[in-house]
């Protein structure tokens, strides 16, 4: 699957924790679904070429969008050991602040 980044793109990351800032070494998405999967804390996720994500994850969780600018290689970098799709992934590189977008259902 193709993920383009956009350089002033909306970056998400999902949790099944509430905070408002997000610590170093976080992973980060502009795919929001894929965040949103991740909030449920899944141990499988997998998904196909059209987009569709699958996981087990059973947990309610929350979605946040980073409220702050991102230069890529700086303040984030590509997932170094990902088993995703290039550009699926990011790690953040210092702590960023977060906005709660919503509350996601199970």
């Amino acid at each position: 699957m193709n993920i383009e980044i956009k350089e002033n793109g909306t970056w998400f990351h999902g949790s099944n924790q509430r905070f408002t800032m997000l610590k170093k070494g976080s992973t980060i998405t502009q795919w929001k679904a894929l965040a949103e999967a991740f909030s449920h804390q899944p141990s499988s996720l997998s998904y196909e070429d059209n987009g569709i994500i699958n996981h087990n994850g059973t947990e309610h969780g929350y979605l946040y969008v980073i409220d702050e600018p991102i230069v890529v290689g700086t303040d984030i970098y590509p997932h170094p050991r990902t088993t995703m799709d290039q550009n699926a992934e990011f790690l953040t590189a210092r702590d960023l602040k977060v906005k709660l977008v919503s509350k996601l259902m199970v």
